[in-house]
């Protein structure tokens, strides 16, 4: 459809045998096995049955020229050999202006370890008789780094350099058995169960007794989980980037219907139709969430909280979703409710929202952004 998509192959000499597989780096698919079925001096033939695809090329001044063929769909693919570079501005480089450590905290109902990295802000003294916030980072749904780094971007990195800046500490931690982290269920693990990870991180930072004020910065389910933890009293304060809104099959059709759309089709399809489907049968994460309404959760959260939403955000709508976060949340006077024009899902500027642009921007997060969460940490929570 309207979609442009990087394709990249690559072919690993091995004890006289060439593997080949492909990246969709754009969709953040990488190492997908491919059946070489031809490769001399000049061509080169691949196949990858599972996705009905097939790339047939021959060498033509230094570049393969071919075609590359899926379920139906043909198009001429030029490919040229050699790495991409990908330019990212926003990533900090050390070395930093602060001090970083590395920790480990347990969950020990899931028997999850936690790996981590807080970081100080600039200029922290421990000895100093004023003690700053923090804030826990909660990554999105699937099992991410401490960094969230999808699609070659790293946002909670950026958001934490940022706000290291800016006087206020943070900790991001590798998700369940993913990076250094160890142990806790995942295969049937629903976001309740990633809450309960999260609150021992907010534990362990209570526990060192170095912050003033505990919080949570939670991307997408992070956000979700945010305010589950905010109905336990857990949290001090919540910052919630598209976090859900409303029921989730609400929010699992209106995806539906708005990635239907961006392909320039129309699409209606209701929150009943999305139960039925086979893949949420399978999935107990997806079983949870589309019977999750936040309503409740988020009535009983009373910390202060800061709602962001961009309108171009297709995965969590923000038309849809911050009204159904104003209209549960408690009201209180520090509370915020935010909707960022031209910014999608990960809050970068964009054109339509669309997911396979979030790897094309250059940028990782728009600094309005950065500034509005660093300014309502230091100017309401902390005052």
């Amino acid at each position: 459809m309207p979609m442009t998509l990087t394709i990249v192959f690559n072919l690993e000499q091995a004890d006289g045998y060439v593997k080949v597989t492909m990246d969709s780096p754009d969709q953040s698919a990488r190492g997908i096995s491919a059946m070489k079925e031809c490769l001399t001096d000049d061509s080169l033939a691949v196949k990858i049955e599972s996705l009905g695809i097939t790339y047939r090329a021959r060498l033509k001044d230094g570049k393969l020229d071919g075609t590359f063929t899926q379920m139906g769909f043909s198009a001429p693919l030029m490919l040229t050999k050699g790495l991409e570079e990908l330019k990212r501005p926003q990533n900090p480089q050390q070395p930093y202006p602060y001090a970083t450590e590395e920790v480990t905290f347990r969950n020990e109902r899931d028997s999850a370890t936690l790996a981590g990295t807080i970081c100080w802000p600039v200029g922290y003294n421990s000895k100093a008789k004023k003690k700053p916030a923090v804030v826990l980072f909660v990554s999105g749904s699937g099992q991410e780094n401490r960094d969230e780094e999808l699609y070659d971007h790293k946002p909670f990195l950026v958001i934490a350099d940022y706000l290291a800046r800016q006087g206020i500490a943070s900790l991001r931690y590798d998700d369940r058995a993913t990076g250094a982290s160890k142990g806790g269920d995942v295969r049937n693990a629903t976001s309740e169960d990633f809450a309960r990870d999260a609150a021992a991180g907010l534990e362990y930072l209570r526990s060192r007794k170095a912050f003033s004020k505990v919080g949570v910065i939670g991307h997408s389910e992070g956000g979700l989980i945010g305010f589950i933890l905010g109905a336990q009293g857990l949290t001090d304060f919540l910052v919630s980037l598209a976090g859900p809104g409303v029921k989730g099959d609400t929010l699992s059709a209106s995806q539906y219907n708005r990635s239907m759309e961006l392909m320039g089709m129309s699409a209606s399809k209701a929150a009943g139709e999305i139960r039925q489907e086979e893949r949420i049968q399978k999935s107990p994460w997806l079983r949870w969430f589309v019977d999750y309404d936040p309503s409740e959760n988020i009535s009983k959260t009373k910390c202060p909280v800061f709602a962001l939403n961009g309108d171009l955000d297709w995965q969590v709508i923000s038309s849809l979703n911050l009204p159904g976060i104003e209209r549960n949340l408690p009201k209180k006077k520090k509370n915020r409710i935010k909707e960022y024009p031209g910014l999608n899902h990960f809050f970068q500027h964009c054109t339509t929202g669309a997911t396979h642009e979030y790897r094309q921007i250059e940028e990782t997060i728009s600094p309005e952004v950065l500034s509005d969460i660093a300014e309502w940490i230091n100017t309401t929570v902390q005052r």
